[in-house]
């Protein structure tokens, strides 16, 4: 049987030769949102590539506490339990670099960044995308412009030499990583103005920088290594904010597509997908920005699942119950608590932030649902819920797709099983969009 990887780089080839087929990636470690994703793809037959950023997991455990072994470990034990093949699991490393620590001088935070990547490819990451595009302390230049692509290039060349060295080292039974470059990165998690510009990038600068990196990789004797750099992340045009969305014109970005071909077997990487409409996705596949990263576009869906399933547990139980869960209330203690994670990406007045920490696109309350407080709040929600079963007419009243498929006898009426099923309805946009159909790569 072919292993993930040999899958992924044979549908990027497909994709160039006009197959019109792409993958998502998800990224996130939520673990409803990881459990709805394994169940998809454990439907439609195909391989689930899950990401973790820099910031997410490295080796200090990130916001998350997890270390790139740690993060493997917890993937695994969500795919048994939903008995989902582990060896179908390509595991992405994203914004790989500098990113953590931009505050040290570019020496310092460039052996942090070697230790990063060791770790992740020891552990068994095999997608690597190598992000050094971020100023240090000391880098000099203006700082309202990228990075030069020749700084760029060269770290990103270190850092792949450390990949292929820890390759040697602790993998050599395992195909050799693949590698994502590029310069133009979107802002994670979206914009804050939705008067930027988002302009896709041009042809030219694109050309430029595949040049830039492959000389480069070439004279540090990274030959092989870049005949395994299959995508570029370049900005197609998509972008989100709090309440405002920049969906896909595949017209403006049809240079920057038909450029491609220049090169070979390299595809396009798509940061910030999240909200656009299935046929702007299958739009961007067809384009060939082959790989649709989505994050948190899937947060997003599991808060209006979770606040949904609150909703009925307050009409069900009366609002001054004792027993309630209180999941709301203890969110916004945990963001009033510990604001670092929102405070400087929602402004606005006191009405305004409550608004957004709550109904944000960029769902910056996808960073307080691992507390335990909150995890806490959580079981006791479905707890509530299943002692109290969900009666039809209040299903229907908040969430009615799910109403519809419990009545048709497809959907328990469990609230986990109600939150997985709201989230795969987006996941199931991604699936139809990359036209993944049951077994169609494995």
């Amino acid at each position: 049987m072919k292993k993930s990887i040999d899958l992924f780089t044979e549908l990027i080839s497909n994709n160039l030769n006009g197959s019109n087929k792409g993958i998502y990636s998800i990224c996130t470690t939520n673990s409803e949102v990881l459990e709805a994703c394994l169940k998809n793809s454990l439907e439609t037959g195909d391989i689930l590539l899950i990401e973790s950023t820099s910031n997410q997991v490295n080796q200090f455990g990130g916001y998350t506490g997890m270390k790139p072994c740690d993060f493997i470990k917890y993937v695994h034990s969500l795919a048994n339990k939903v008995g989902f093949p582990k060896d179908h699991i390509l595991f992405g490393g994203d914004h790989l670099g500098p990113n953590p620590w931009q505050n040290l001088p570019a020496k310092e935070a460039m052996e942090k960044s070697k230790t990063l990547i060791d770790e992740y490819v020891k552990h068994g990451y095999q997608k690597i995308h190598l992000d050094t595009s971020m100023f240090c302390a000391d880098d000099l230049g203006d700082r309202t412009k990228p990075l030069s692509d020749e700084i760029v290039a060269d770290r990103a060349s270190i850092l792949c030499k450390v990949a292929e060295d820890s390759w040697e080292r602790n993998r050599k039974n395992y195909p050799k990583p693949v590698y994502i470059i590029g310069t133009e990165v979107p802002i994670p998690g979206g914009a804050q103005n939705m008067h930027e510009n988002i302009l896709p990038t041009s042809p030219e600068d694109f050309a430029r920088t595949i040049m830039i990196f492959k000389d480069v990789f070439n004279k540090c004797g990274l030959e092989d290594a870049w005949t395994r750099v299959i995508g570029a992340v370049v900005q197609p045009g998509v972008e989100f904010g709090d309440d405002w969305i920049y969906q896909y014109q595949r017209e403006k970005a049809r240079s920057l597509s038909n450029s491609i071909f220049e090169f070979t077997n390299i595809v396009f990487e798509a940061h910030s997908t999240d909200y656009q409409t299935e046929s702007n996705l299958s739009a961007l596949v067809e384009d060939h920005f082959c790989i649709l990263k989505v994050g948190p576009g899937l947060t997003f869906a599991f808060r209006e699942a979770i606040f949904a399933l609150e909703a009925m547990e307050i009409e069900l139980l009366g609002k001054d119950h004792k027993g309630l869960s209180k999941l709301r209330q203890t969110l916004e203690k945990a963001m009033i608590e510990e604001p670092n994670y929102w405070k400087k990406y929602y402004s606005g007045d006191q009405n305004q932030q409550l608004f957004k920490r709550k109904y944000s696109f960029s769902d910056r309350s996808r960073y307080y649902w691992p507390l335990k407080e909150l995890d806490l709040a959580k079981n006791k929600l479905f707890k509530n819920l299943r002692n109290n079963k969900i009666p039809l007419p209040l299903l229907s009243q908040f969430m009615p797709n799910q109403y519809h498929q419990v009545c048709a006898g497809i959907l328990e009426n469990d609230p986990q099983e109600l939150v997985h099923n709201h989230i795969q309805s987006v996941v199931k946009t991604y699936s139809k969009a990359c036209h993944s159909t049951t077994n169609n790569l494995l």
